[in-house]
């Protein structure tokens, strides 16, 4: 028992420090940003996807990655970019999870817990999808999560690819206006977000009142 306690420790310890590794080195203005990307030419994008895959691992928000992706190459190759950071770092947040803390929650985690834990396992794709639709989910958090399940590599990533796609390109949109957010461009991406932000809530209600229903059918069922 010891030693599982010593491994999410461990693991804890970890993302802290990725997290002060993220204020400390990611950029702070968008001069900075350029500054830093500045004469790499088409590997540009290539360096961009795997220090925002390392970023996002550290915690840092997806509206940031997408933005800055859309500031440095506009809003097509900036949401491609985006995607592909986000998919990769939550890939790896999930992998170090996985590696470092899925043993010990299973040794320690509640019935409760193992029981929602295989609900999620269940739905698997459907499950990553509905997270990374659902409004206000912290995404790098969720990812750490997800660590603790079975849920497939595959369709983990791809959900998390199709779920982040509409988030990403309105705020590569919104990087890509920078000072001019009345453009047609970006009235696009403000009204993606704000649909984004309806019909997640929708869902989310939706789900729960599924996820509920067989709970509460079980309480009401007379006694034999």
């Amino acid at each position: 028992m010891t030693s599982t306690y010593v491994r999410l420790t461990a693991c804890v310890v970890l993302l802290c420090g990725l997290f002060v590794a993220n204020l400390l080195l990611g950029p702070h203005s968008a001069h900075h940003l350029r500054h830093q990307f500045a004469g790499l030419g088409v590997w540009g994008p290539l360096a961009v996807v795997g220090a925002g895959a390392i970023l996002t691992c550290a915690f840092l928000p997806g509206a940031v990655l997408a933005g800055a992706s859309g500031l440095l190459f506009g809003a097509a190759l900036g949401t491609a970019v985006a995607i592909c950071a986000a998919t990769l770092g939550a890939t790896g947040a999930l992998l170090i999870a996985r590696r470092l803390a899925q043993r010990s929650y299973r040794a320690i985690a509640s019935k409760r817990l193992r029981d929602w834990t295989a609900r999620i396992e269940s739905r698997g794709f459907l499950a990553v999808l509905y997270a990374r639709i659902a409004p206000l989910m912290p995404f790098t958090l969720t990812s750490y999560a997800a660590g603790m399940t079975s849920i497939r590599l595959r369709d983990f990533a791809l959900a998390t690819a199709l779920g982040a796609s509409p988030r990403a390109f309105a705020w590569a949109a919104l990087g890509g206006s920078l000072g001019d957010y009345s453009s047609p461009q970006a009235l696009v991406a403000i009204g993606v977000l704000v649909a984004m932000a309806i019909g997640g809530a929708a869902l989310v209600w939706r789900t729960r009142a599924h996820w509920r229903r067989p709970a509460a059918s079980k309480v009401d069922q007379p006694k034999a």
